[in-house]
């Protein structure tokens, strides 16, 4: 039986649309969690980034890969029910850490997150992964939009570097522009969610958000997972993240010291 959180039409919905809404996944742990976004953006790290232009409006922060120094996120990671709900639609038997990743849109932030699919930017190939898209703050407009069954199509999004709008790897050929949804006539799905409600979405579901018009802050916390197929593979340029000095080799694990198992059936 599935956690009781989810049912199996959760499940069902996962495999089908590659995204589901997920109810109350972080309900006890809003607190740490924000606790941990605040000690995140006051000691950001390494890979830490604004992502506005000059002249563009509010701030918009993003950093990962920050769990094994902010004890807050560790906390949720390993106690929360996260990896046992990520194996349930992953419908694996296991589900193992990749990183962490906060997003932060301060008020009157017009700049939307770009359209994009995760699984480009990975070093990961798989079926079986999951991101969580938690608010830690009540959101309308600013929500994640996905657009169903994207992680099925033929071909990849070509990843973007989010600032230059340059191309992440050198061979377009492998995929496919960067759509617009909206025009195209996608099936976007979004909510209005709660803090601690989370959004379970494929790698390679495209996905984006609309900027921070109002007038409070619009926190996110991200949690990516994967399961028993999910192997190292090598990509075309460097990976984001990087994870440098990895020493892993195309279709091995991703090596458990580095990367913990962190839900066992």
């Amino acid at each position: 039986m599935p956690h009781s959180l989810i049912t199996p039409d959760h499940i069902e919905r996962y495999q089908r649309d590659g995204v589901v809404l997920i109810k109350g996944l972080f309900r006890d742990y809003v607190e740490t969690l924000r606790l941990g976004v605040e000690a995140n953006m006051a000691a950001p790290g390494p890979y830490a980034a604004e992502n506005l232009k000059p002249g563009e409006t509010g701030r918009f922060f993003d950093d990962y890969c920050n769990w094994q120094r902010i004890p807050e996120f560790e906390d949720v990671i390993r106690n929360s029910p996260a990896a046992e709900v990520a194996a349930d639609l992953m419908q694996s038997k296991s589900a193992q850490i990749f990183h962490d990743h906060v997003l932060v849109k301060e008020p009157g932030t017009s700049k939307p997150t770009p359209w994009h699919q995760d699984a480009p930017y990975y070093f990961v190939d798989g079926r079986q992964t999951v991101s969580f898209w938690s608010p830690l703050d009540p959101v309308k407009e600013a929500s994640l939009r996905c657009v169903a069954g994207s992680h099925l199509w033929d071909k990849p999004v070509l990843p973007t570097r989010w600032l230059s709008e340059e191309n992440f790897y050198p061979d377009e050929d492998a995929y496919i522009p960067v759509p617009d949804p909206d025009a195209d006539g996608m099936t976007i799905l979004e909510w209005e969610m709660e803090p601690g409600d989370a959004v379970a979405f494929n790698y390679g579901i495209l996905h984006g958000a609309r900027g921070n018009e109002r007038a409070t802050r619009r926190r996110a916390f991200s949690l990516r997972l994967v399961g028993d197929d999910a192997r190292y593979i090598e990509r075309p340029g460097r990976t984001s993240p990087p994870f440098p000095g990895h020493d892993m080799k195309p279709g091995q694990r991703l090596r458990e010291d580095w990367f913990p198992v962190v839900f066992r059936r």
